[in-house]
């Protein structure tokens, strides 16, 4: 029988009598011995480990065959009796070797026939064309943020975008470290940490400004606006953490490949804003030493000093968005929801004919192919046609024998035709991913209650999250409404919007328990007030950062990214609006009597004296 253990052509002659069973071999795996070379260690079950006991004792000394259909893997010699079920084999192995060998053993001896569930193949003009068209989109976003950083901040603009620059270095060095694949959603995902990163920044350039508004002498505010700001920095940016690393768990490559961007680059952000921006930052004050300081200029995102009484619309505002959240409901009822190939199976092809396309002939080509409605669209050029074909009946066979099927068609009747990229999902992995994405939506819902009413309390935690999930039907009655492919990276999407819907509560929150401790008798509806007030230059400015970094993704990036970005735009605009209008009124129907004594009978407002 042939040898196939890599060192060369050779053949030895092997009994037919099968002593173990692969089936009987419950792990393999790559290890070191004590002297530090490279096995494979291996373990049965209990009985694998009585034959391969009763075998090694009769037949030490002499070499053991490990048969792979019908090849040789491996004749190690059996050194000793093995009676415990365990073992090593030992040989001249590397890291690498030693790693195949294990995942041979795993793999056992029976062969099974192949059927492909899951196919996405992109071919090379289109990945070329889709990452520049990203790379575009993140170098516009970049410019739009900087500018933006110096109109608002001056000076301090500059030192954050040093900063900025730092965060986006340490991003993709990280990713190299860590040998990712640059994908589209690791694209956008990279886009989306420059606008989140900024926001750290904008949190510590507002207390700055707050501090010497209150008549703090420049070192003292410089040291209060890091040091207050730190807190809710963290706080702000762990939720995001946390959501992503439910993504991650969840979802698939390249899904996955989006959470790892936005988590290294959140990491990264909290190390440049708190370490790298206040080192300049203190490196430029001990070289000046200004007697006074001035952050930021005259264009604002937000007047100072604002005293909107937010609270008066509070009825209003909770029962419109329940009335919008309803409809939404209904929406995703009917018309229902446009499921990408992700969620509903089927085949989605995307083709660059030589020239304009012939509409008519390739409906009546594909229709004498019997594979049911196949949907022609029009994007981008007219000799870009989007294909797609509803879930095969007979199964995941059935499904792949339609891709070839089209395939050959293009080829015979439509010379010069390129497939661009093609998607054909099972209905087994098709259910799989939906389920996946529906836990990953409600995992996230439960570890942010979780992590709020830790960090808070339980009233901040109930009026963080119902506004979330108020926030995600209304994000679902959108894609009902325009239509929008609802798949995998809708999910993302939808996880982002959520992260960003936390992050902003979390910092009005955070100024919300400040106040109860600076004012102990103030009513809670003005110190709601109050705080909303207080961090709306924050919240406008954070949402306007990442509003500049989206929009190059809307107007720039290819088919997938773009509807990614208008949904994240609808996003960005709901969760700032909820954060006022939603989450701080829950706030105070819930902890009007447990936060806060009520207001006196007469309605007069208690004086607002700050605690000693």
């Amino acid at each position: 029988m042939s040898v196939a253990d890599g060192r060369g052509d050779r053949k030895i002659l092997v009994r037919k009598k099968v002593e173990v069973d692969g089936a009987n071999l419950t792990d393999a795996s790559p290890t070191t011995d004590q002297n530090g070379r490279w096995v494979v260690s291996f373990r049965f079950d209990s009985i694998g480990a009585r034959r391969f006991a009763e075998t090694t004792t009769n037949n030490v000394g002499k070499p053991f065959a490990i048969v792979l259909d019908d090849k040789v893997i491996s004749d190690p010699v059996i050194q000793e009796p093995i009676t415990g079920g365990r073992g090593q084999i030992s040989g001249s192995y590397t890291a690498q070797t030693a790693n195949d060998l294990a995942v041979l053993l795993r793999a056992g001896a029976l062969p099974v026939p192949l059927t492909v569930v899951e196919e996405r193949t992109i071919g090379p003009e289109l990945g070329a064309d889709s990452i520049h068209a990203g790379l575009t989109a993140v170098a516009v976003g970049f410019v739009l943020v900087v500018a933006y950083m110096i109109v608002s901040y001056g000076i301090f603009g500059v030192f954050a975008n040093i900063a900025l620059l730092c965060n986006l270095f340490l991003t993709l060095a990280l990713l190299g470290i860590l040998q990712a694949t640059l994908t589209l959603p690791g694209i956008a995902g990279a886009l989306l940490t420059l606008g989140m990163a900024v926001d750290a920044n904008i949190l510590i350039n507002e207390r700055i400004r707050e501090e010497l508004r209150k008549g703090a002498t420049p070192l003292a505010a410089l040291e209060a606006g890091f040091s207050k700001a730190y807190a809710t920095i963290t706080d702000s940016n762990l939720t995001t953490l946390i959501k992503m690393a439910i993504l991650f768990s969840v979802g698939t490559g390249t899904i996955k490949g989006f959470a790892v961007t936005i988590s290294l680059g959140i990491m990264t952000s909290m190390f440049t804003a708190t370490v790298v921006a206040r080192a300049i930052t203190a490196s430029w004050f001990r070289r000046f030493r200004p007697k006074t300081l001035t952050v930021g200029t005259r264009l604002r995102p937000a007047p100072d000093h604002t005293n909107i009484s937010f609270m008066r619309g509070r009825h209003m505002g909770i029962g419109l968005s329940v009335l919008l959240s309803i409809a939404s409901v209904v929406l995703f009822f009917k018309p229902g929801l446009n499921y990408g190939v992700d969620f509903a199976g089927g085949v989605v092809i995307e083709i660059r004919t030589e020239g304009p396309a012939d509409f008519a002939k390739l409906r009546s080509k594909m229709e004498t192919l019997h594979l049911g409605p196949v949907q022609l669209q029009q994007f981008g050029s007219p000799t870009d046609v989007l294909m797609r074909l509803e879930q095969q009946a007979g199964g995941d066979a059935a499904q792949q024998g339609a891709v070839k099927a089209v395939q050959d068609e293009l080829n015979k009747d439509f010379p010069g035709a390129v497939i661009r990229r093609q998607e054909a999902v099972g209905a087994s992995v098709s259910a799989e991913l939906f389920h996946d994405g529906m836990l990953a939506l409600g995992l996230a819902a439960i570890a942010m209650l979780g992590y709020i009413t830790f960090r808070f309390e339980w009233q901040f935690g109930i009026g963080a999250v119902v506004t979330m999930l108020l926030d995600v039907t209304k994000t679902v009655g959108f894609f009902a409404i325009t239509g929008m492919q609802f798949n995998l990276t809708s999910i993302a999407a939808i996880l982002t919007i959520m992260g960003y819907s936390i992050n902003d509560k979390v910092v009005v929150y955070d100024r919300v328990r400040e106040n109860l401790r600076l004012y102990r008798k103030m009513p809670l509806r003005e110190l709601i007030d109050r705080s909303i007030n207080e961090t709306l230059s924050r919240t406008i400015g954070t949402s306007l950062a990442i509003f500049l970094v989206t929009v190059p993704l809307a107007l720039l990036a290819g088919e997938q990214l773009r509807e990614f970005a208008w949904v994240l735009l609808f996003g960005v605009v709901l969760a700032t609006s909820s954060s006022i209008f939603i989450a701080a009124p829950i706030l105070l129907f819930l902890g009007e009597k447990s936060l806060r004594r009520p207001a006196p009978a007469d309605g007069s407002a208690a004086p607002a004296a700050p605690a000693e």
